[in-house]
């Protein structure tokens, strides 16, 4: 992995708050967009910066003909509001070809793999980010780990028909796994709970691991796939190129995928 990183703030300065680390990340991705690019506007917090500065750059005129093709209904609003020519993955004139995606991840390792879609959006994410030529992911020093699932779960959507049944096939890839464990997410709605329900109408399964996913991760990926019910889950493997990484001291670290 190269790395570049950024000058470190002046002496004393107050160290910045994780919002602003996420926007200090999210403006440096920015800057690998160039006019005429059809982007995959990602999901999250962290990729909400990242459409605001480009909602600015094209009221500017600094990006002239840049549109996007966004990851979650909730991102398609956003950049609607933010000015954000949009399009869609696939229609009557083909599939857009997407030259660049910028999102954000949930947990990053060595290798640049990444935990995605603790939000819900994982399935688009994947689908778009996928498609694309290039994944600049943005994120602030506190996601990165040693091993995928360390900070959390790790998601997998499944379609509701059967939805336990599928959970308990996902339980049996980990059977004897010391501290796993899985659940089908839950939201409380006026103060009851209600099955979460991503923007593709499914489930979500959430992993849980004590100390983190060991092991070779193409091979649980491909077990996890291999389930009948199950959609995709939420390990990005092998997918991103460059990880724009704020550090707590206000610098900027870029890592990139081995050739």
């Amino acid at each position: 992995m190269g790395s570049a990183a950024a000058s470190p703030p002046p002496s004393g300065s107050p160290l910045p708050s994780q919002d602003e680390l996420k926007r200090v990340a999210a403006h440096r991705a920015v800057e690998f967009v160039e006019p005429g690019m059809t982007l995959g506007l990602g999901t999250g917090s962290t990729a909400a910066h990242a459409l605001d500065r480009i909602g600015d750059l094209l009221r500017a005129g600094a990006l002239p003909g840049v549109a996007g093709v966004p990851t979650s209904l909730k991102t398609e609003l956003h950049a609607s509001r933010a000015g954000i020519p949009l399009l869609p993955l696939g229609g009557a004139a083909g599939p857009a070809r997407i030259h660049l995606s910028i999102d954000g991840a949930d947990e990053v390792d060595a290798d640049l793999n990444l935990v995605k879609g603790r939000g819900g959006s994982l399935l688009r994410e994947k689908m778009i980010e996928g498609a694309g030529e290039r994944f600049v992911v943005i994120v602030d020093e506190s996601k990165l780990v040693p091993r995928l699932g360390c900070t959390g779960a790790i998601p997998v959507e499944v379609v509701p028909f059967g939805a336990p049944h599928t959970l308990g096939l996902i339980r049996k890839v980990f059977d004897g796994l010391p501290g796993f464990s899985a659940r089908l997410r839950t939201v409380k709605k006026d103060a009851a709970e209600e099955m979460f329900v991503t923007d593709n109408g499914n489930y979500i399964v959430e992993m849980f691991f004590e100390d983190g996913v060991r092991g070779d991760l193409r091979g649980i990926s491909d077990s996890l796939l291999r389930i009948t019910g199950v959609v995709e889950h939420g390990m990005f493997l092998g997918m991103a190129t460059t990880v724009v990484v704020a550090n707590r001291d206000g610098t900027v670290t870029l890592l990139h995928k081995k050739k």
